[in-house]
């Protein structure tokens, strides 16, 4: 019971059938982008000169784009539908229009780079030339996401998404890359990516179509069914079957430069006479070649590297030692004179810290001192004023002075003192008392302790007329 109710979920959970669309629909959906004409015909040529640029500039993004809006997915779903179905004019009609975009796209790109000036073969082209049994995978799977995205109700962004994965223009346009440049290996390897791709994405919509139990067109014969699969397992065997002879060199060529590099490292850069200048690993001429600096080598040390390449697993292959000649300076000699120069370096820029240290404090002393010794003139001038409204004339204004050093050095001074210089014009004269509590109020007033910093000036004008003359006032 339980495990009967485990079972419906899980089947609940990868069910295909509550999305998918009608028969009708989905037949619709693969016939529609099956031929080449009008639009679709216009579409591929801009896409196959688009994809050759990309391929030609080595702009990822431009190859993605030209992937996005390429056709070539229709016909080679179809293909895999009309098998699927049983309808084998639609397995003609989308074998004629894939063999027709094939061509168009073989002459377009081939023409483009017949013209173009740019001829060197970039990362993005040169990886569409050695095809491997993961591109099998990849053509495969994206084949049946492919399929599922086409029979759904709602439509959604999966094909585009199988192209940019599968990337079926590309592979087209490096083969017209290698027939414009006259290299067969180029042609031959980009094209048999393209062809896996076309063989993958259909046998794996046609296995997609089967799973759903779409609707067959007519029901074959035994014979009729047999001979089908016979050439449908045909086709895909040989597809795949270079793939994987494919795939072990790749495997083989990774494996050798990764033990080429331990090599090197443990066993020639390990003499410390020697600095390794580059290395290059070539798996096709089953050498390892490096140029080295320093010590010469001689005869018998370069014959016991050799010996040890089989340590690391390398058969018949062979150490190719290149020696530049130059004498291989002391290393300790060379990290004590970089250190020496990093110490130098140091001490330089600490002192020309220091330096900017002592000017910006100097600086700050400055604003400090000149915001300690400024008085309040204002003020000042605002307070006798209202204490002696009757005034003539009030003039408050300040200077500095500069006073000797106790140590009795006439040269040094201590800093600048400021002093309050305060003028009264009155009609009648102030008595000693008043002129004393003025000036200790003026004292406290401007922060001055020392009498001598208060210089009070006050002049009578017996004959003047407060009422008829106007009163002069000022602050300095």
């Amino acid at each position: 019971m339980y495990l009967e109710s485990w079972r419906k979920r899980v089947n609940s959970r990868f069910d295909l059938l509550p999305d998918q669309a009608d028969a009708s629909e989905i037949d619709e959906t693969f016939r529609s982008g099956v031929e080449f004409r009008g639009t679709n015909l216009w579409v591929l040529i801009f896409a196959i000169f688009i994809a050759s640029i990309g391929l030609n500039v080595n702009s990822t993004a431009v190859i993605i784009g030209a992937m996005l809006i390429s056709p070539l997915m229709g016909p080679i779903m179809a293909l895999g539908y009309g098998a699927g179905i049983n309808d084998s004019d639609l397995m003609r009609s989308s074998l004629f229009n894939l063999g027709l975009a094939a061509l168009l796209s073989l002459l377009a790109s081939t023409g483009y780079f017949l013209i173009t000036p740019l001829s060197q073969a970039h990362s993005e082209l040169l990886a569409r030339t050695t095809p491997s049994i993961w591109d099998v995978l990849i053509a495969l799977f994206g084949g049946l996401a492919g399929a599922i995205g086409a029979t759904r109700h709602v439509k959604s962004n999966l094909i585009p998404g199988v192209a940019i994965a599968t990337a079926l223009m590309p592979p087209l346009c490096t083969a017209g890359y290698g027939v414009a440049v006259g290299n067969l290996e180029y042609f031959l390897g980009a094209f048999y990516l393209f062809a896996i791709n076309c063989v993958f994405i259909a046998f794996a919509t046609l296995m997609m179509v089967r799973l759903m139990h779409l609707p067959s067109v007519k029901v074959l014969e035994d014979h009729a069914v047999v001979k089908r699969r016979t050439v449908i397992g045909l086709v895909v065997v040989l597809t795949v079957g270079p793939s994987f002879y494919l795939a072990y060199h790749l495997v083989q060529k990774e494996w050798f430069i990764v033990n080429s590099s331990r090599y090197i490292q443990a066993v020639v850069s390990a003499n410390p006479n020697v600095l390794v200048l580059s290395q290059s690993p070539d798996y096709q001429a089953r050498k390892i070649r490096v140029t080295l600096a320093g010590e010469r080598l001689s005869d018998t040390v370069i014959k016991d590297m050799q010996k040890r390449t089989s340590e690391f697993g390398f058969d018949n292959v062979e150490l190719v030692v290149v020696q530049s000649g130059q004498v291989m300076p002391d290393i300790n000699a060379v990290k004590k004179d970089i250190l020496q120069d990093f110490i130098k370096s140091s001490q330089t820029e600490i002192i020309a810290r220091e330096a900017r240290i002592e000017s910006l404090q100097k600086e700050l002393d400055e604003v400090k001192r000149t915001s300690a010794t400024q008085l309040p003139l204002h003020d000042i001038y605002r307070e006798i004023s209202a204490q002696f409204p009757q005034a003539l004339n009030v003039t408050v204004t300040s200077g500095y002075r500069h006073a000797a050093n106790p140590a009795g050095d006439t040269e040094k001074t201590t800093p600048e003192q400021p002093v309050l210089l305060v003028q009264l014009m009155l009609a009648s004269p102030l008595s000693p008392a008043e002129k004393q509590r003025l000036r200790l109020a003026l004292g406290v007033r401007a922060g001055l302790k020392n009498s001598d910093d208060i210089q009070l000036e006050i002049k009578t004008s017996p004959t003047a007329n407060s009422n008829q003359q106007s009163t002069k006032r000022q602050v300095r």
